[in-house]
């Protein structure tokens, strides 16, 4: 932490509402029911790896 970073108490925080894409359309996780959330938590994060034939151009 820098020194111009102030630490914030909970109470000064702000909830932030996270939304994934769930069958081709957004939805607010907060809004899952207990199926839908346990499916949520169970997916893994990745990152496309770029394809080799667009390298070449």
């Amino acid at each position: 932490m820098s020194m111009n970073e102030e630490k914030l108490n909970d109470e000064e925080r702000t909830a932030c509402e996270v939304w994934t894409r769930v069958m081709g359309y957004y939805r607010p996780v907060a809004a899952f029911n207990k199926g839908k959330h346990s499916e949520y938590v169970d997916r893994k994060c990745f990152k496309e790896k770029p394809c080799c034939c667009e390298a070449d151009q």
